[in-house]
């Protein structure tokens, strides 16, 4: 796969400055102009949108689909509705888009909507005022597909989306011989959401480089004042950022902090999140974890900072040793262990065998990303680790979200644990993961 230079990216963001409180950062004042405008958006994400239907029919007969069915529900968007149709709103009360492997006709597109939209003539076939039970019946009569894959039982949301109501009217439409060749899409959504075009690299690049800029600005002098500023406060600064850029984010941007002396308190195996009312003092380790959405794209990234106590003008020795140990996690996950075709188990299996050889306490819970942050794909976590299904294989061009921590004792802290817990966003090749823009090889400064 061919990735793009970073040239091109002025078309969406500033060019890359620094700040001066902590490592190199691309674009911190990226401001909102320097997005695209939602027409923009549109017209650049219809222009993959040809691309990724140039892909479907491959898919469909690799996975034994003769028909694919995405039904949408006004007030009640099925998550595929972006990413198989114009990303526009669908307000038809029943809007649903159909694709038949038509044999040596190829592939054939149809999509039965309640209003008529011109820019869907460009990627379906429009049967005008035909009641859909109609047309559906006679995409059925005249191909008959064997199987007809449906968003049910899958097990991830966006593999399972399709509701009771829905269910029932397809086989209402179609009959119950019809029903009886209704199988999960589930494998074919995973492939075509987790399948990253040549094209989206840019964008997603810029995207990282401006989650990249908002953390560093939120986790700075700018936005924290030591002995006042509390974690929610930071919080909101973060929502109200995203909201000047005209972006939104897919999760509560998170917290998390860590001082001497400190009670380190759990959650589902991770150190727990701060409360909002925490106020960030001098000598806290402050970890943020945040994420942006743009052109049906997410990112997902976890950075950390340091609040400088008086006198200092660096985080201590032992702090940024912690740090070193997960840049080793880092390094052995992304170009020793990782190659397209691996398989995750081993790829988890040699990291930590790795680490436990150097004695670093390490947990990694890496996941894709793409069209969801939570995307869908093969994840190197030690949750799936231990599941009995088949490990999943690494694809080259995949994204994903190199999540993991390190829990080091440091001796300025009277040999306390301290998590370093990092996340980047990354890209599958034939050498391993590489980062969209650089890792943190230093932690931010909060002076």
């Amino acid at each position: 796969m061919r990735f793009p230079t970073w040239a091109a990216l002025p078309l969406l963001f500033m060019s890359a400055c620094a700040t001066p409180s902590g490592p190199r950062v691309s674009g911190s004042a990226v401001a909102a102009s320097t997005l695209l405008p939602w027409s923009g958006q549109i017209a650049l994400r219809e222009q993959w949108l040809e691309q990724r239907h140039g892909l479907v029919l491959d898919m469909m007969r690799r996975h034994g689909v003769g028909m694919w069915i995405i039904h949408n529900e006004e007030f009640h968007d099925d998550p595929l509705t972006e990413h198989v149709a114009p990303p526009r709103p669908y307000a038809g009360n029943r809007d649903i888009f159909v694709f038949v492997d038509a044999g040596a006709e190829g592939l054939k597109r149809v999509a039965l909507t309640g209003y008529h939209d011109v820019a869907l003539e460009r990627f379906f076939e429009l049967p005008g005022e035909r009641a859909p039970r109609e047309v559906l019946q006679e995409l059925d009569a005249r191909y008959a597909p064997k199987t007809i894959a449906l968003g049910i039982g899958g097990k991830r949301g966006v593999t399972r989306s399709l509701t009771r109501d829905g269910y029932a009217f397809l086989v209402e439409a179609l009959g119950e011989k019809a029903e009886a060749r209704f199988v999960s899409a589930a494998p074919l959504i995973e492939e075509y959401l987790d399948t990253r075009l040549p094209g989206e690299w840019e964008t997603y690049r810029g995207l990282v480089a401006l989650t990249e800029s908002v953390v560093a600005e939120a986790l700075s002098s700018a936005v924290v004042t030591p002995g006042k500023t509390t974690v929610g406060e930071v919080r909101r600064w973060l929502y109200d950022r995203l909201w000047s850029l005209g972006v939104r984010t897919w999760f509560q941007p998170d917290l998390r902090v860590q001082r001497r002396d400190g009670v380190a308190t759990t959650s589902r195996g991770f150190l727990a999140t701060a409360t909002e009312d925490v106020v960030i003092q001098r000598g806290d380790l402050v970890h943020v974890d945040f994420g942006i959405t743009y052109m049906g794209l997410n990112t997902d990234w976890q950075k950390m900072a340091y609040v400088l106590r008086d006198g200092e003008t660096d985080a201590p020795a032992g702090l940024k040793r912690a740090l070193d140990n997960t840049r080793a996690l880092q390094d052995v996950l992304m170009l020793q262990a990782s190659r397209p075709g691996r398989s995750v188990a081993d790829v988890y299996d040699e990291t930590m065998a790795a680490m436990k050889e150097r004695g670093i306490e390490a947990m990694v819970y890496s996941h894709p990303l793409g069209a969801q942050g939570h995307a869908l794909g093969a994840s190197i976590d030690f949750r799936s680790a231990a599941r009995k299904e088949e490990p999943k294989r690494l694809r080259e061009g995949s994204y994903i979200a190199i999540e993991l921590n390190t829990a080091t004792p440091v001796p300025e802290w009277g040999g306390q644990k301290v998590f370093v817990m990092e996340e980047d966003p990354a890209y599958l090749t034939k050498d391993g993961w590489k980062f969209f823009v650089p890792r943190q090889d230093a932690f931010f400064l909060i002076r």
